[in-house]
């Protein structure tokens, strides 16, 4: 470990010298530019997510820990505190994690081992758990164990994802899906939702446990987003029990309907980005299609599956999501931009949930700080 002494020397030599190496930078004074300016425009990108991140923080988080949704209420779900339990981690932010994960362990997490979906009133309003909040969570914890050396909160995590693959898991013809939550297993057939399928948190689960079922789950989970995306994926989709064909629909409680991109399916995009096999690389390519020629100013909300606008409203998680996509599909001059007009429109009209997904968008599409350890 450096000493701060080292550190400060590390620092003030950052021009000169590439700290932790053994070979020192030339002298000249070109060189010295460029290799400045290269360091520059590798710390910018993470300037951007930890100030963004700790904007959501200082905006949505009380005293006690709680994330609440000043711009619904001042009510709290379990998906928002797992998003301030992301955000904290990343920062290395140990005090306010621990925050946040006390008042959720204190408030929201059930005996079941998931995470309750809605508290309001100073009481669980709503005990149904969200998969993507339980996911969340678990990836915050695994993120923060190994942050901040912490073996109980790995084993946190791990007790969380033992309950998803008891309770938040069925399985449709030879294919795993991860449930929205207990209530989705219907018996003919199961309620999916693409955007709560987060690969990396599966696979890095299933190496923290050595239980492979975590990745039949995440294999599962891919290849029914690569069957509903078209080339936009769904917010909501049912899973034939019997065969495992995927279809979208309109609601969580449909069975037909077109199905529609708008809030919830963004967010597909975003998880799927940050470590793509080739089967989800082909998914998001298709969605970025439909983004590719459009003017970041332009792009709204809410798609038809086709990928035509639907309305006019406009809204940070969509531009986030289209970053995502140009990512995976190797368009990374595309980024930037994308995230910054996110920025911009989070700031116009600013909400707790557009600004979670700029902060978290911005941590997982350009920094590793979301990077989850396993054994």
């Amino acid at each position: 470990m450096r000493t701060r002494g080292t550190l400060f020397l590390c620092l003030l030599a950052l021009s000169l010298v590439s700290c932790g190496s053994s070979r020192t930078q030339t002298s000249s004074s070109g060189n010295r530019t460029a290799v400045g300016a290269e360091s520059a425009a590798r710390r910018r990108p993470d300037k951007l997510a930890t100030d963004t991140a700790y904007a959501f923080l200082d905006t949505y988080t009380t005293d006690g820990g709680r994330i609440q949704r000043t711009d619904q209420g001042g009510d709290t779900v379990g998906e928002g505190q797992a998003y301030g339990m992301l955000a904290a981690a990343a920062l290395g932010d140990q005090r306010r994690f621990e925050r946040i994960w006390s008042w959720t362990k204190d408030n929201m997490l059930q005996s079941n081992g998931l995470l309750a979906f809605h508290w309001a009133g100073g009481r669980v309003v709503d005990p149904h758990p969200a998969a993507d909040a339980d996911l969340d969570a678990a990836r915050a914890l695994l993120v923060a164990s190994c942050r901040f050396n912490q073996p109980d909160l790995r084993r946190a995590a791990l007790r969380i994802g033992e309950a998803v693959l008891t309770q938040e898991t069925a399985r449709a013809g030879s294919t795993d899906v991860l449930l929205p939550g207990p209530w989705a297993n219907m018996g003919s057939h199961l309620v999916f939702n693409p955007s709560y399928v987060d690969p990396t948190t599966l696979r890095a689960l299933g190496q923290a446990s050595g239980d492979a079922r975590f990745n039949a789950v995440a294999a599962g989970g891919t290849e029914l987003v690569d069957q509903l995306t078209r080339p936009l994926p769904p917010d909501w989709a049912m899973v034939n029990a019997a065969t495992g064909q995927a279809t979208p629909v309109s609601a969580a409680t449909a069975t037909t309907g077109p199905g529609m991109f708008t809030y919830d399916a963004p967010r597909t995009l975003i998880r799927f980005a940050v470590d793509p096999g080739p089967v989800a690389s082909s998914a998001l390519a298709r969605a970025w299609s439909v983004f590719r020629q459009t003017k970041p100013a332009d792009i709204v909300t809410e798609h038809q599956l086709s990928g035509a606008p639907a309305g006019n409203s406009h809204d940070a998680i969509t531009l986030v999501a289209a970053a995502g996509a140009a990512k995976a599909s190797g368009d990374t001059a595309a980024v930037p931009a994308l995230l910054a007009e996110a920025g911009q429109r989070n700031a116009q009209h600013p909400t707790y949930y557009g600004g979670a997904w700029l902060a978290l968008g911005r941590l997982l599409l350009t920094t590793d700080r979301l990077q989850p350890c396993g054994r």
